[in-house]
């Protein structure tokens, strides 16, 4: 007899998603911490040891649609069990490196299996929530924020107390084995969740393409175009903040707000990943009530006006503080519309390898930063800047009125062609 997923399911396997997320958060955002620390035993240099942060990056991007694959055909259980037992081998490796490519071993390793936790869960939650999917994968993303919130500092005091080889052996070990733990948990729906018609806003697809048709399609590769533009222009900005801070005279300088005092920039990260996890589920839920291409208008245009005002007062410190904050607060909700805009667009059925497929372009725009450490040495931030500016103009611009009526012509020809038999239930 065929299993029933209880009205209540779908919310604890969201829960259970945002929870594996978060335990993953610090193989990014914590891991410059260790950097000096690293440096210090073994004199490597910052920019050999940031190399493997490079390839974590760029493993973890790629391998996503692999990884997605055997989701969409297995389940998620098995894909992120697996990547808990990467995550703590990856930290486990580095504790113990004693050389520049063990480090960079660990970094494929961890790259792995953040990207098998990471694909699958936001995967997941697209299939369980067909008529939330921004909301579900907005949540889900911003799991990885919030994990690295939570642990940052217990993790600096134990780098400070006992060493930075226990913080990865204890966090390492202690992390994976909560994803793997997690992991018996998650599963997909039993059978297709239907859309509720009283509760769908948002065109939907009447058929589940597999990763081979979406590849072909133009309105996949103008999503992954504006995917890099908007994702190049934040990782340029993440990437330079500090040096920009410093730049503008404001990284020192002491900043009072909501009866906090700190410096400038510490004010301004800490700030940032507060916007950036809100934003994800914040905007996502914008997109189920508004419209997926609507919402990226309205957020890549204030993005571009985030920079404006930066780079017209950003020497005045709380003017740098809360542009920042604004700016990523909107940036990051890239990984919860596109997400969401991906199933909308191709089904349910392959929805974790096609986001998968589309998430491959972070790892492009990866490739993109170094260029803006280029450019502001040899033109000034003001020249990069107005290239993030630029970027996401034009983004604003092809999402409205190119993608939108190109998606919308799309689905309207994937309505009129499909057979009957491929056609999922809809229910009143």
């Amino acid at each position: 007899m065929e299993r029933q997923d209880s009205p209540s399911a779908k919310w604890w396997q969201l829960a259970f998603g945002v929870l594996c997320m978060a335990m993953i958060a610090n193989l990014q955002y914590g891991w410059t911490l260790f950097v000096d620390p690293i440096d210090a035993k073994f004199h490597w240099g910052r920019a050999a040891i940031q190399f493997a942060f490079t390839i974590f990056v760029a493993t973890e991007t790629w391998l996503v649609p692999v990884e997605a694959w055997f989701v969409d055909r297995y389940g998620p259980r098995i894909v992120v069990c697996f990547g808990g037992v990467m995550i703590a081998l990856a930290w486990f490796i580095n504790a113990h490196a004693d050389s520049l490519f063990l480090l960079y071993a660990a970094a494929v390793v961890g790259g792995i299996g953040a990207g098998s936790v990471y694909g699958t869960c936001v995967g997941n939650a697209l299939k369980w929530f067909p008529h939330r999917r921004g909301l579900a994968a907005g949540a889900t993303a911003a799991g990885f924020g919030a994990g690295a919130a939570a642990t940052v500092i217990p993790i600096a005091r134990m780098i400070a107390t006992s060493g930075y080889q226990d913080a990865f052996l204890f966090f390492g070990i202690g992390q994976g084995a909560i994803v793997v733990l997690l992991s018996f948990f998650l599963r997909k729906p039993s059978q297709a969740v239907p859309v509720q018609r009283k509760t769908l806003r948002l065109p939907q697809a009447k058929v589940d393409r597999t990763p081979r048709e979406v590849v072909r399609t133009p309105v996949f590769w103008l999503m992954y175009a504006i995917f890099v533009m908007v994702a190049s222009g934040g990782l340029m900005a993440a990437a330079q903040i500090a040096p920009i801070a410093h730049d503008f005279k404001v990284a020192d300088v002491p900043v009072s707000l909501f009866g906090l005092q700190m410096a400038a920039l510490t004010f301004a990260i800490s700030l940032d990943r507060i916007f950036d996890g809100f934003g994800r589920p914040f905007f996502g839920f914008v997109s189920d009530n508004l419209g997926r291409e609507n919402t990226m208008f309205i957020a890549f245009s204030i993005a571009a006006l985030a920079i404006i005002t930066l780079l017209t007062y950003g020497t005045h410190p709380l003017v740098f503080v809360f542009a920042t904050a604004v700016y990523f607060g909107v940036f990051g909700e890239i990984y919860s519309l596109f997400p969401a805009t991906c199933g909308d667009t191709f089904g349910s059925k392959f929805a974790t390898t096609n986001a998968g497929l589309l998430y491959t372009a972070k790892g492009t725009a990866s490739f993109l930063v170094p260029i803006a450490s280029v450019i502001s040495a040899t033109y000034g931030w003001s020249a990069v800047f107005s290239i993030i500016i630029g970027l996401n103009v034009v983004a604003a611009i092809l999402a409205m009125f190119v993608l939108k009526p190109l998606r919308t012509r799309f689905l309207a020809e994937d309505e009129v062609a499909a057979p009957e038999a491929v056609r999922p239930v809809q229910l009143a």
